[in-house]
């Protein structure tokens, strides 16, 4: 498995939870776990590609361009999430933050997959796509798992 293919994975189970947690209203035990879980998956997504991804594509010259705005995207969901946890379920604007997040996500996820990956294609060394698929692999399933736990 090379590094694209790992954070594929991430990406779609992100887009399931993202698009479910829209069809959630109030302040019902469904929003609550769906929004629990997309928030995790993107924490722990989100830390493992920084460090496994757009580092390494940083430390070049023709990935520094890619890896600032994919980590001001990053920042941005980061902020929605935060807006959503200090907002109560049961306000009607709730849903539209939620919405908003929801566009950011799949613009995001879109971006990567459809701009980012082949310019990062052209960076990266085939071992090193691999090796870096080990390390996010690691990395992503160790923030699953302290998420889980209720450690974040």
């Amino acid at each position: 498995m090379n590094i694209f293919e790992a954070l594929r994975q991430s990406h779609e189970i992100q887009r399931e939870l993202s698009e479910k947690l829209l069809q959630t209203s109030g302040d019902t035990p469904e929003r609550h776990e769906l929004f629990k879980q997309l928030k995790n998956e993107l924490f722990a997504h989100e830390t493992a590609e920084d460090r496994y991804f757009y580092i390494p594509l940083m430390m070049t010259d023709s990935g520094l361009n890619i890896t600032r705005h994919a980590l001001a995207e990053h920042h941005e969901m980061d902020e929605m999430i935060e807006e959503l946890t200090e907002t109560d379920f049961s306000n009607p604007g709730w849903i539209a933050i939620a919405k908003k997040l929801s566009d950011k996500v799949h613009h995001h996820l879109k971006e990567e997959e459809h701009s980012f990956f082949q310019q990062a294609g052209k960076i990266l060394e085939q071992k090193q796509k691999e090796s870096l698929a080990q390390q996010y692999l690691a990395e992503y399933k160790k923030y699953k798992n302290l998420t889980k736990d209720g450690l974040t």
